[in-house]
């Protein structure tokens, strides 16, 4: 069978890195505790997936926080200070990434399978380039680096907007959009893959919906752990996924089923 498919466009942590995204959400738990408002982990990773000026932005405009916030501060929160967190964030995040830069099991094995079929492979991320410049390296010492990666900074808007996986397409030269697979564990990212044309597979296990290490799976119960995993695919689902599976290791015989529906219709639509 002849392959329609052309690229797979990753998204970076809870994806291909960092199980169960912890970094940035412990960050954002920290820089809210610091400024006198504190916030849950739930919280924190409400709007994973955004840039992160605009993931601090949602965060600090949930009707609590503002709440809480107004009572700290004496008024409700404004742009000014966005930019106050969003400075704050930087620099503990650049700090603490190189210690949640671990490739997920099971992600160079089936990168290195879809460059044997000939596709490109791409990563997009809500991290800056700054925080990029930090992680990318560890995770190829580690076995994964994509052809190319396109940060929250590259672009006008970062997620649910298309820009970053329009810009990735560009850069690997690769159209149309309807031949590209979009992989992530964010419903954010979900929505910027529909909005781009792309088929969008929705992670479940190792991203943030569920948030947890390898370790904190193997001491879940495993009927606890079923009735978490089903939620957070229900959430992908209703975000727009076509396909759910629970880490990246599970994502051949998707693009096996993508490539047939593409060969059988002679024509690219999801």
């Amino acid at each position: 069978m002849s392959s329609r498919l052309k690229a797979v466009i990753f998204d970076w942590a809870g994806t291909t890195v960092d199980h169960g995204s912890r970094a940035p959400a412990r960050a954002f738990v920290e820089i809210f505790g610091k400024s006198g408002v504190a916030i849950d982990e739930a919280e924190a990773r409400g709007p994973m997936g955004k840039a992160k000026r605009d993931h601090i932005a949602s965060i600090l405009f949930l009707p609590r926080v503002s709440a809480a916030w107004r009572e700290e501060h004496g008024a409700l929160p404004g742009e000014a200070d966005i930019d106050r967190l969003y400075n704050d964030f930087l620099p503990l995040q650049l700090g603490s990434i190189a210690n949640h830069a671990d490739v997920i099991p099971g992600v160079p094995e089936v990168v290195d399978e879809c460059r044997r079929r000939g596709l490109k492979i791409g990563g997009t991320t809500g991290y800056t380039r700054s925080l990029m410049d930090v992680l990318e390296p560890i995770a190829r010492d580690n076995g994964y680096c994509p052809d190319v990666s396109i940060c929250a900074d590259d672009t006008p808007q970062g997620r649910p907007a298309p820009w970053m996986l329009f810009r990735a397409a560009e850069r690997l030269g690769v159209y149309p959009m309807s031949c590209i697979v979009a992989v992530d564990d964010t419903s954010v990212g979900v929505e910027a893959g529909r909005n781009a044309g792309a088929w969008v597979v929705g992670v479940t296990r190792t991203g943030n919906g569920l948030g947890l290490s390898r370790e904190e799976l193997d001491r879940l119960d495993p009927h606890a752990l079923g009735e978490r995993l089903a939620g957070v695919a229900a959430e992908l689902e209703r975000a727009g996924a076509h396909f759910i599976i629970e880490s990246v290791a599970d994502l051949l015989p998707v693009l096996d089923q993508i490539n047939e529906r593409l060969v059988e219709r002679g024509r690219a639509f999801p």
